[in-house]
């Protein structure tokens, strides 16, 4: 083995911009393409108006307008505005900022002067225009480099500052702007910023009611069993409820900051509430039965919080300076405190509390028998490792155990009958792709309670597999795609499974883990080149570019696509659909109307629809006789 040298030559400085442009996921995460909501260009946008929001907390401003529009983002708000004379600095210097001074920002998300420079340095475009008192000044970058810098003059512009910016796509390979990503995220700014007006492309998010106002949008009115608790005090606010759901759901938050990973405050929110419903109701409960079906939203704000990562998805701080009281005791105190003087004055609420939990109980001691056989019944198959062919990182070596960034990376295909998985499992990343395979058709398990999940083989396996038996903590993958062939029955095995994700498992689709795959439907190629295509206007603009008469192919089933093929759709270039869950959808709504028995409004939908796909049948009729005269003239020509 050759000798490898470690000299001067080997150490090497970077600049700022180099070192973001060559180590972006240690300023903004995962890369991604948009398909997720915590992809990078998402964390660019965040990056930005974190530092408004800042401003609005400080006092100043009330408005913050955002506007995106094919990949270029601009994002403008009101307050006091760069100091003119730090403009460039303040955008191109690496811990540069005014959030050092805790006397100008107390509580602050950005304190490490890192947020708009990894925005300048990962864009292909950025400006800065920043307004004070009747002067402006104006500076362009591209990939952090300043391209111009103008001098002060004079604006008749309000203050505050303006930043636009088009992401790098070297960088973020066929990105796209998700709009429902983005106002998903606005309007968390919304709630924890009671009065703000955020203006996205033409439309206004607005809460008056804070953290009870996300709560209403997050649940369905019917579903709640009692009216949403919402306690404010001193740099904290809470909003609770039980719903009818399964597991728990929560949104918590740090100075503005939508700490996805949850953190010291959260484990703390949970902790509190168990506490105080056990010394209320003077009775031991089990911990699981007074979490399970709470609905809960918690925001603190603290003094220069410490997050473990430069995201700030977790909080990691124990301490709120310069009290010194811990973010636990903190939190327990004020619960202990409110939330039991709330259930004193509010008997029927407590009432509704104590039902709920007793239900809980119920349910889990009436499903722990059905479970306890269901894992031995599996166990004794040794069905779990015929279904789950797993990637190299969940391997059960406790020598080699997974990291949190492994598992970011990590996705499994639920796919359908053993020719399909088959396909898949040849061509994967085995070190990163799981495949689960399906028999048959799973069950419609709309209406049913989680005792089904474990009675039924197929779906039991499955929540095994994911391991979100006892909530998403546990979820070994990040993305779970449904991987389904394009015809009748595999658009049937979809809508089952994500029944089966909605009625049980909610929160994996609220919080963006699950997946649609999207294979082509055709192939259509010569002796030269070969095209892909995922829609029949695809198909047909492959044909007019091949012209001649070209061989085409239609993929009905993924079993017939060649491992060798599937390794390109599951690869660098994949295309995969969110399943995304708008606050304001009502599940119980959309699994009756889909799942549900017929109903005179699901037939009209499908005859409805059943018009208007005969009229695109005939038109793609109509395109293939004029594609074959098209050919027929060629041959002529020819």
């Amino acid at each position: 083995m050759a000798e490898v040298l470690y000299t001067e030559d080997n150490i090497k400085s970077l600049d700022w911009k180099e070192h973001i442009r060559l180590r972006p996921g240690m300023y903004i995460g995962k890369l991604g393409n948009g398909s997720s909501t915590d992809d990078g260009i998402y964390v660019l946008i965040k990056e930005v108006i974190d530092n408004s929001i800042d401003e609005y907390v400080m006092g100043f401003g009330r408005n913050i307008d955002i506007s995106v529009a094919d990949g270029n983002v601009r994002i403008r708000d009101y307050g006091r505005g760069i100091p003119l004379g730090k403009v460039v600095d303040c955008v191109s210097k690496i811990n540069t900022g005014g959030k050092y001074d805790s006397k100008a920002f107390k509580k602050s998300v950005g304190l490490n002067g890192v947020g708009t420079k990894a925005v300048n340095a990962l864009s292909d475009s950025f400006t800065v225009s920043a307004f004070r008192e009747g002067k402006c000044k104006t500076a362009t970058f591209q990939r952090g480099v300043l391209i111009n810098e103008s001098k002060i003059v004079k604006t008749k512009e309000p203050n505050g500052t303006l930043i636009e910016y088009t992401p790098d796509s070297s960088i973020f390979k066929k990105y796209i702007h998700r709009d429902e990503f983005i106002t998903n995220q606005l309007w968390n700014y919304a709630y924890l910023n009671a009065g703000l007006k955020l203006n996205f492309n033409g439309k206004t998010l607005y809460s008056r009611n804070g953290l009870k106002d996300l709560l209403e949008r997050k649940i369905d009115e019917e579903a709640a069993r009692y009216p949403i608790i919402h306690l404010k005090g001193h740099d904290i606010e809470i909003a609770l409820t039980h719903g009818n759901q399964y597991g728990e759901e929560y949104y918590s938050f740090v100075n503005g900051q939508n700490t996805t990973q949850g953190g010291t405050h959260l484990a703390a929110f949970r902790e509190a509430i168990v506490k105080t419903f056990r010394e209320f109701f003077n009775k031991s409960f089990d911990t699981k039965d007074i979490q399970t079906a709470i609905v809960g939203a918690i925001s603190v704000r603290v003094e220069e919080p410490v997050f473990e990562s430069q995201t700030k998805t977790k909080l990691g701080s124990l301490a709120i300076a310069p009290e010194g009281q811990t973010i636990r005791g903190f939190i327990v105190d004020f619960l202990k405190k409110e939330l039991d003087n709330f259930l004193h004055k509010n008997k029927a609420v407590a009432e509704a509390i104590l039902k709920r939990i007793q239900q809980s109980e119920r349910e889990r001691k009436e499903i722990a028998g059905i479970k306890k056989l269901a894992n031995k019944r599996a166990k004794v198959a040794n069905i779990h490792n015929k279904k789950l062919r797993d990637c190299r990182i969940h391997l059960s070596d406790s020598s080699r155990k997974s990291t949190e960034e492994q598992k970011m990376n990590s996705t499994i295909f639920i796919t359908e009958g053993d020719s399909a998985s088959g396909s898949i499992t040849k061509a994967r990343n085995v070190s990163s792709q799981a495949v689960f395979s399906l028999r048959g058709k799973p069950l419609n398990s709309f209406g049913q309670t989680k005792k089904i999940v474990y009675e039924n083989e197929e779906l039991n396996l499955l929540q095994h597999a994911l391991n979100i038996e006892d909530g998403l903590e546990g979820l070994r993958y990040n993305k779970v795609v449904i991987a389904t062939d394009a015809d009748v029955d595999g658009m049937h095995i979809r809508l089952l499974l994500l029944t089966f994700f909605l009625q049980f498992f909610p929160d994996l689709v609220r919080e963006g883990h699950l997946f649609i795959l999207e294979t082509p439907l055709f192939r259509v190629r010569d002796k030269k080149k070969t095209y892909y295509c995922y829609s029949e206007q695809e198909k047909q603009d492959a044909m007019k570019a091949l012209r001649g008469k070209p061989e085409i192919t239609r993929f009905k089933g993924l079993g017939e696509i060649s491992p060798d093929e599937f390794g390109g759709f599951i690869g660098e270039d994949i295309r995969l659909e969110p399943v995304i869950l708008n606050d304001s959808a009502k599940i119980i709504d959309i699994l009756s109307y889909y799942m549900g028995k017929n109903t005179h409004e699901r037939q009209l939908f499908i005859i409805d629809n059943l018009k208007i796909e005969i009229d695109q049948l005939a038109e793609v009729e109509v395109m293939d006789i004029e594609s074959d005269l098209l050919q027929t003239e060629d041959a002529k020509m020819a």
